[in-house]
């Protein structure tokens, strides 16, 4: 027997359900229908899932590593379908459409708004994702118009062949927030070393940036204590003390938090801006460009790291 979608969302409703019989009501099935299943699979995987116990099931050592691997499938045949149902809408709808990518930044909001006000009309929609890889092959096969990434210095994305790339910036450097208690932040410009005996947080699932970070570490001849986990989940440790993370030097300024320079930038990033071939992207990437001007001199210590840096962003109007 191969296994199919609907086998893996039969197995996460047991789980989830904790017992076979709520599972088989939430799927529509009857038990012994939904048990001879479960044994089916259990038989194509050469083990047990799940305990079967008085109180109900639950899943055995294996059966949680395949759950583990079985719900992102699931989430990522929720989000194809869901997708490809927008997808069919806008071709069928009249008008002209942009469809856009980016991986998360603080000027994409300006960015929209801008465009909308340049290209009225135009249907356009957005998608956020953590993979400059996973956008750049949603250009690559249609999904996207467009995708706005960053690329970790030292760990080079992978561009498919014939899309069309525009830097926006070369080098970005990357700053470092903090708790506003925390010593280092009466310092306008922060020594690596200053922050060695800190735990950080770096987001796993972002594209290069764990290898970025660790390679950094490396030269610098450090080994601190390092967290994973997602960004929205690092600000609420950085603002506790608890930990100190990379950030983007445009982020807006917090009561709550310090956002700092690192001594020499030894963290950057390039900004790209990837599209289709052939696709007029003139306004889109001067929209960018504006909008990414503007929360640059909206950030101070961003700012003032533009102008020890004589950087163009300063001076153009």
């Amino acid at each position: 027997m191969e296994l199919e979608v609907r086998h893996l969302r039969a197995l996460c409703a047991i789980a989830d359900a904790g017992s076979l019989h709520q599972a088989a009501r939430r799927l529509g099935v009857s038990q012994p229908s939904l048990t001879t299943q479960l044994r089916r699979i259990e038989k194509s995987l050469g083990a047990e899932l799940f305990c079967r116990e008085r109180t109900g099931c639950r899943p055995t050592l294996f059966g949680r590593a395949v759950l583990s691997r079985a719900r992102p499938l699931i989430d990522g045949m929720t989000a194809l379908v869901s997708e490809a149902k927008a997808e069919a809408a806008a071709v069928r709808a009249s008008g002209p459409r942009l469809r856009i990518g980016s991986t998360a930044s603080r000027v994409i909001g300006d960015w929209l708004r801008r465009l909308r006000l340049q290209l009225p009309g135009t249907d356009i929609s957005l998608r956020v994702d953590v993979s400059a890889s996973a956008l750049l092959r949603a250009v690559d096969t249609g999904g996207l118009d467009v995708a706005f990434v960053h690329e970790v210095e030292g760990c080079p994305l992978t561009v498919p062949e014939g899309l069309t790339q525009r830097v926006l910036l070369d080098r970005e450097p990357q700053f470092v927030c903090m708790a506003r208690d925390h010593p280092a932040a009466n310092r306008p410009v922060v020594e690596l070393g200053d922050l060695a005996g800190d735990r950080w947080m770096v987001d796993p699932t972002v594209d290069g940036e764990w290898d970025g970070l660790r390679r950094v570490f490396g030269e610098a001849g450090l080994a601190p204590t390092v967290l994973h986990g997602d960004y929205l989940t690092a600000a609420s440790l950085v603002v506790l003390g608890e930990a100190v993370a990379p950030c983007q030097p445009t982020s807006g300024p917090r009561d709550d938090m310090a956002i700092r320079p690192l001594r020499d930038d030894p963290l950057a990033v390039r900004l790209l801006l990837v599209s289709r071939p052939g696709a007029d992207m003139t306004t889109v990437y001067a929209e960018l460009e504006a909008a990414y001007r503007e929360a640059a001199h909206q950030a101070a210590e961003y700012h003032q790291w533009l102008l020890r840096n004589r950087s163009p962003l300063v001076c153009a109007p």
